[in-house]
C-alpha cells in the first residue's frame, strides 16, 4: 500500500514540475516506400517545399514532391537503413548552406562538409540554397571588366563583373582550361573566386585543386564538389550552394566570381532525380521545368547598386555539346539565358590554335562596355581584321584565283595575329602586355616578321619591354589608356626591338 502512495507522490512530483512546460509541436510522418534515393512519406502535411526532413539515424532528406496525400523526399547521405514504417520529422530548415570567409581555400560537399582531409569549417552563418534574384531596382549595368588573362577573350568577347558568360563546347576542347586560367589570374587581385564540380570525376577535381594550388589560387578560391560517386541529389544541389556562398560576398559589396563545370551533367542528375520522382517527362526526357532549373541559377549573378552594397556575382557556366551540336536543347537553353557564350572547336583545338575559341561564334553581349580604354582602343580594329581574314581564309582555301597583293596581305596578317592569340594554360597575361603586343599586331608592325618566328618574338618583345622600358607597361596600368605620349613611345620600343629581333 505504501508503494502504491509513493508511485502517486512521484507522479504528482513529476507532473508539478512538468507543470508550465512549453509544448512543442512536430509534424511527424511515415515512410510508405523507399527507393533509389527517394523515400515515400504519408503525412507531414505541414512540409514546405525544400525543407530539410530528418529520417532514423540523423539521415537528412530533402522534400522535393509534396502531393495531396503524400510527400516524396530525396535522401541526402546513406539512405541504406531507411525502410517502410520509419517515423519522418520535419525540421522546419529548408536546405542551407554555411557561407563565409572560412571557406576559403577549402573544398567542400554542396552540405558544407569539408572533403579535404583538413579541419572542420567553422562558421558563423548559413543561407538557404535557393533564394529570389535581385530584381530589377537593386541592379547596375556591368561595366567594370574581369580580366581572364586570356589574349582572344579578354580583347574581343570581354567578360564583366555581374555578367553570365557560357563557354560551351565539345568535351575536351579546353572548356575548364578557360575557367582555371580566369581563376588564376585573380591572384592577389580583389575577386573571389568559387568552382562548383558538378558530376566530374573525383581525380579531375583532385587535379583541379592541386593545378590551383601551384599557381597560388586557392587562397581567393573555394571548392565545391558533388563528385560523379555521390548521389544525384547531392549534384542537384552544388550549383545553388556555390550560388549561395557568392551571394553572400555580393552582399557584403565584395566581388565574387563562380564556375560551374558543368551545367550539361547539373541537368542529367536533375532529369533523373525527376524520373525518379515520377514527374512527367517531356523533350529528351527531361521535366518540364528544366528551363527554369537554370534560369532561377543564373539570374542570381547580378552587378548590385551603391544603395545594394555595390558587389557582384559573375557567373561562367559550362555547358558540354556533342558532336557541335549548340541548336541541341540545354545549351539554346542556357544561351539564351547568359549575356553571351565562349565558343570553343573541336577542328581549331586539333589544329594547334589554342584557347580553341572561334570568334565568329563567340559574343558577348555586354560588349566594349566591360573593357578599360587601353583595350578597348586596339580591340576595336582586331575584330574586324579577323573577321576580314576568316571569309578570306574561307574563299582562299579553294585555289581556283590568284590572290591579288592586298587580300595576299590581309591573309597573311591574319595568320599572324592568330598566332599572337594563341596561349599556352596556365599563362594568363596581364592587361598592360596584352595591350603592348596586341598594338604591334593590329599597326601592322609584325608583318613581316615570319609566322613561325611570332611566339619568340613575343617573348622576347616581353623580356625587352620589361628590361628596357618598364615605365610603359606601368603607365598602362595606372590610366588603364593609351594616351599619344605613352603611345609614342610604345612605338619607339617596338621599331627600337624590331630591329635588333629581326638582325638576330
Amino acid at each position: 500500500m505504501a508503494t502504491r502512495g509513493q508511485d502517486i507522490v512521484s507522479i504528482i512530483k513529476a507532473q508539478i514540475k512538468q507543470f508550465g512546460a512549453q509544448m512543442t509541436v512536430v509534424d511527424v510522418g511515415t515512410v510508405i516506400g523507399v527507393g533509389d534515393g527517394i523515400a515515400r512519406i504519408h503525412g507531414l502535411a505541414a512540409a514546405k517545399y525544400n525543407e530539410l526532413l530528418e529520417f532514423p539515424n540523423d539521415v537528412l532528406g530533402i522534400a522535393l514532391n509534396l502531393e495531396e496525400d503524400s510527400v516524396a523526399a530525396v535522401i541526402l547521405g546513406d539512405g541504406s537503413g531507411i525502410k517502410e514504417g520509419d517515423e519522418v520529422r520535419c525540421t522546419g530548415r529548408i536546405a542551407e548552406v554555411p557561407v563565409g570567409e572560412s571557406l576559403i581555400g577549402r573544398i567542400i560537399n554542396p552540405l558544407g562538409d569539408t572533403i579535404d582531409g583538413k579541419s572542420k569549417v567553422k562558421y558563423e552563418k548559413v543561407r538557404p540554397l535557393e533564394l529570389v534574384a535581385p530584381n530589377v531596382v537593386a541592379r547596375k549595368s556591368v561595366d567594370m571588366p574581369v580580366q581572364t588573362g586570356i589574349k582572344a577573350i579578354d580583347s574581343m568577347i570581354p567578360i564583366g563583373r555581374g555578367q553570365r558568360e557560357l563557354i560551351i563546347g565539345d568535351r575536351s576542347t579546353g572548356k575548364t582550361a578557360i575557367a582555371l586560367d580566369t581563376i588564376i589570374n585573380q591572384k592577389d587581385g580583389d575577386l573571389i573566386c568559387i568552382y562548383v564540380a558538378i558530376g566530374q570525376k573525383a581525380s579531375k577535381v583532385a587535379q583541379v585543386a592541386a593545378n590551383l594550388e601551384s599557381h597560388g589560387a586557392m587562397a581567393h578560391t573555394i571548392i565545391i564538389a558533388a563528385n560523379a560517386s555521390e548521389s544525384v541529389a547531392l549534384q542537384y544541389l552544388a550549383p545553388y550552394a556555390g550560388c549561395a556562398i557568392g551571394e553572400e560576398f555580393m552582399e557584403q559589396g565584395k566581388d565574387a566570381l563562380i564556375v560551374y563545370d558543368d551545367l550539361s551533367k547539373h541537368s542529367w542528375a536533375y532529369r533523373q532525380l525527376s524520373l525518379l520522382l515520377r514527374r512527367p517527362p517531356g523533350r529528351e526526357a527531361y521535366p518540364g521545368d528544366i528551363f527554369y532549373l537554370h534560369s532561377r541559377l543564373l539570374e542570381r549573378s547580378a552587378r548590385m547598386n551603391e544603395e545594394h552594397g555595390g558587389g557582384s556575382l559573375t557567373a561562367l557556366p559550362i555547358i558540354e555539346t556533342q558532336a557541335g551540336d549548340v541548336a541541341a536543347y540545354i545549351p539554346t537553353n542556357v544561351i539564351s539565358i547568359t549575356d553571351g557564350q565562349i565558343y570553343v572547336e573541336p577542328d581549331l583545338f586539333n589544329a594547334g590554335i589554342r584557347p580553341a575559341i572561334n570568334v565568329g561564334l563567340s559574343v558577348s553581349r555586354v560588349g566594349s562596355a566591360a573593357q578599360t580604354k587601353a583595350i578597348k582602343k586596339v580591340a576595336g580594329k582586331l575584330k574586324l581584321e579577323m573577321a576580314q581574314y576568316r571569309e578570306l581564309a574561307a574563299f582562299a582555301q579553294f585555289g581556283t584565283t590568284e590572290l591579288d597583293k592586298a587580300t595576299r596581305a590581309q591573309i597573311d596578317r591574319g595568320q599572324r595575329i592568330t598566332e599572337v592569340l594563341k596561349q599556352p594554360q596556365f599563362v594568363p597575361m596581364p592587361l598592360e602586355r596584352q595591350v603592348m603586343v596586341l598594338y604591334a599586331a593590329i599597326n601592322a608592325y609584325i608583318d613581316d616578321v615570319p609566322v613561325n618566328k611570332i611566339a619568340d618574338f613575343e617573348t622576347s618583345f616581353y623580356a625587352f619591354m620589361e628590361a628596357r622600358y618598364p615605365k610603359i607597361g606601368r603607365t598602362i596600368i595606372k590610366e588603364k589608356d593609351i594616351s599619344i605620349e605613352t603611345e609614342k613611345a610604345l612605338k619607339d620600343a617596338i621599331c627600337e626591338f624590331k630591329k635588333s629581333f629581326l638582325t638576330e
